[in-house]
């Protein structure tokens, strides 16, 4: 297959450009750098480009098997005005632009991210993909994203909206940002710990990104999480075992929103999502438990 990365250079991007090429498929990567040097295969091409605005870029968008459409400004920092309105456009106007590119008659499949933000602050019910969206800023924002992608069906093309947990993986994501600390024996629990923290490890989310692809059966909300969500405190004690190193300094909540504003919620809400189509479709997750994927990363 031909397949399109929208945030090609992204932490997801460019290991799903690397992992698709040793599969042997195709990758367009589109990014906002101006060049990329790290990947010299025949079979990758690198597009720069403001997917938030209409232009050139949209040609490759016309001969391709698929697109994976993973842009978005990350979240994990505190939030001003102007970047919350950087978060949303960064996902829905991209979202607007590649649906407006493709074209009827295509045979092509979306795979469209969104988040498990959608759900809001839920507690601990159990979250499968037919459950309501919440009614926070990233719950807003994920409703938008989806219906901006979900536009695609009227041109008959298959639309998959894949709501990510936090992705775990070697050489970024958020174990990237917690491993220092608790190697400095600083790390523990956020808040009381109790929430529901959805994850996939990224091996695990790049397999069933072309499950997605290679399956015309599989559409519409899927969420993209390890069928065995843990408490940020199970978390933080299972990374505190894997590396030797105790989970005893936790985040009180007044701290952390102090610190992050409004960004702080996002880490003391509670989802407890589970791939429930995903394993009606009969994916298989290779890391299904959270100490077997801290495990492989630390490793």
């Amino acid at each position: 297959m031909k397949i399109l990365i929208t945030g090609g250079l992204g932490f997801v991007g460019e290991n799903l450009s690397d992992y698709l090429l040793d599969k042997g498929h195709a990758v367009i990567a589109v990014g906002r750098a101006a060049t990329q040097n790290r990947v010299t295969a025949d079979r990758y091409q690198y597009i720069s480009a403001d997917t938030t605005q209409p232009g050139d870029w949209q040609k490759a968008l016309g001969n391709v098997d698929a697109v994976v459409n993973l842009v978005g400004k990350s979240i994990f920092k505190r939030w001003s005005k102007s970047y919350k309105k950087q978060i949303y456009d960064s996902r829905v106007l991209t979202t607007r632009n590649v649906v407006n590119a493709l074209s009827a008659d295509q045979s092509v499949v979306l795979c469209s991210a969104s988040g498990a933000g959608y759900y809001g602050n839920r507690g601990d019910d159990l979250l499968e993909e037919d459950e309501k969206p919440g009614n926070d800023f990233l719950a807003s924002v994920s409703v938008d994203w989806e219906a901006a992608a979900l536009k695609g069906t009227a041109k008959g093309i298959r639309v998959a909206l894949m709501r990510f947990g936090v992705i775990l993986g070697k050489g970024g994501g958020a174990l990237a940002k917690m491993i220092p600390a608790f190697k400095s024996f600083v790390g523990g629990p956020i808040g009381s710990g109790n929430q529901w923290f959805p994850w996939m490890h990224l091996t695990d989310l790049m397999a069933a990104i072309l499950f997605v692809c290679e399956h015309p059966p599989v559409n519409g909300p899927l969420n993209f999480c390890a069928p065995n969500p843990v408490r940020n405190r199970e978390l933080a004690n299972a990374l505190g075992e894997v590396l030797g190193r105790p989970a005893i300094m936790p985040a009180p909540a007044f701290m952390v929103r102090a610190v992050l504003g409004e960004f702080g919620n996002v880490l003391l809400d509670s989802q407890r999502t589970i791939p429930a189509k995903l394993l009606s479709h009969g994916f298989e997750f290779q890391y299904p438990d959270i100490k077997s994927a801290i495990k492989e990363i630390v490793s």
